[in-house]
């Protein structure tokens, strides 16, 4: 499967200097700029560039093997993914007019534009957690067993229930009033 072989002289001739890079961005000592240059000269590697490659190669293949051998990892990334997909899901459907590309010809509109749908983003995220919350206490208030492992599956980034159209109003709520009643489900 792997295309490439790790070289350990090569990290060896360099250890002294990716621990020094390493100290540097630790303590913020060093820009990306000059970490680049340090990296790579005329788009190819120099000799620290290709030993912190050839260091990386080395969890590359541990996170490969496990992802081979441990089915619970596997399972533990699909999730992780599916949590990632599902944000961008929502993200795409906030940003439905644009069809999520950034339009602004200046880097201050883009930054303007993300910046906005990161905090609609967040808004529907932190609605969704209140709601969720308010949901499990009541349920559990009812006697229902919503036990931790359900509760663990829930997801505040669903975004079915809400209008994406329309005109809205962001006046200030009142905090005595506390959250809106939930529906009622209609028994047949």
């Amino acid at each position: 499967m792997s295309r490439h072989t790790v070289r350990l002289d090569k990290i060896r001739a360099h250890w002294d200097d990716m621990l020094r890079v390493a100290g540097s961005l630790t303590t913020g000592q060093v820009r990306a700029y000059d970490l680049i240059r340090m990296l790579s000269r005329d788009g190819r590697p120099t000799g620290l560039g290709d030993a912190f490659a050839h260091y990386g190669r080395i969890f590359k293949t541990l996170h490969l093997l496990q992802f081979l051998a441990d089915n619970g990892y596997r399972r533990m990334i699909g999730t992780q993914l599916n949590v990632q997909e599902a944000r961008h899901r929502l993200a795409r459907r906030i940003a439905f007019g644009n069809r999520g590309q950034l339009r602004q010809r200046y880097r201050e509109g883009m930054e303007d534009q993300l910046g906005a749908l990161g905090l609609a983003l967040n808004a529907v995220v932190w609605w969704n957690t209140l709601y969720l919350d308010a949901a499990v206490k009541q349920i559990r208030a009812d006697g229902f067993p919503a036990t931790d492992d359900m509760c663990a599956r829930l997801s505040p980034i669903c975004f079915e229930h809400i209008n994406f159209l329309g005109r809205y109003a962001f006046t200030r709520a009142d905090p005595a009033a506390g959250l809106r009643p939930f529906h009622k489900a209609e028994e047949n």
